[in-house]
């Protein structure tokens, strides 16, 4: 009896586990975040909440990504603490979440160097005029200072961060 109702027992677990296929566990919600880091030397973007983190993603960034972002137009991505203050579904690249630089420090810095600090730094999805698979275009730094994901990462990152989230980008 036992014997009978252990072997049921294991089929009834075989047969959730294959019903239960990665792409749906893949595709399941991490919730809501209250943080986003990039480590920029890494090319990394990491969601945390509560200091842990639940997602990690390959992210491509400007052509010249070490250093701080200065001024319009060099090709890098900011560094420091930043809100991640709107979204626009609308965004020329898939969907995008806008990152608050330039902030009071940035500004300061331009004034003092006689420059302008640029702006319109995003969170977003893959340039849909790039003749390379979302993978491929992952391993290029392609954007003018943006933090660039795939498409398919963009919607989860999207349901995950709410206005007003602070971003952290680490050297």
């Amino acid at each position: 009896m036992r014997v009978a109702l252990l072997s049921k027992t294991i089929t009834v677990a075989i047969t959730l586990a294959a019903l239960i296929s990665p792409q749906v566990l893949a595709s399941s919600s991490i919730g809501k975040v209250d943080l986003v880091v990039i480590t920029k030397s890494e090319s990394n973007m990491a969601l945390l909440r509560d200091g842990k983190v639940l997602k990690q993603y390959r992210i491509a960034m400007g052509d010249l990504p070490t250093g701080h972002k200065l001024t319009e137009g060099d090709q890098r991505t900011p560094q420091g603490r930043y809100i991640l203050d709107y979204k626009k579904s609308d965004s020329a690249y898939y969907k995008s979440i806008h990152i608050s630089y330039p902030n009071e420090e940035d500004k300061l810095r331009a004034k003092a160097l006689g420059i302008r600090p640029g702006g319109m730094i995003m969170i977003h999805g893959q340039n849909p005029r790039s003749p390379l698979p979302p993978e491929q275009a992952q391993q290029y730094n392609w954007t003018d200072g943006c933090i660039a994901i795939t498409n398919a990462e963009m919607d989860e990152v999207w349901k995950a961060v709410d206005e007003g989230t602070p971003i952290e980008i680490w050297p």
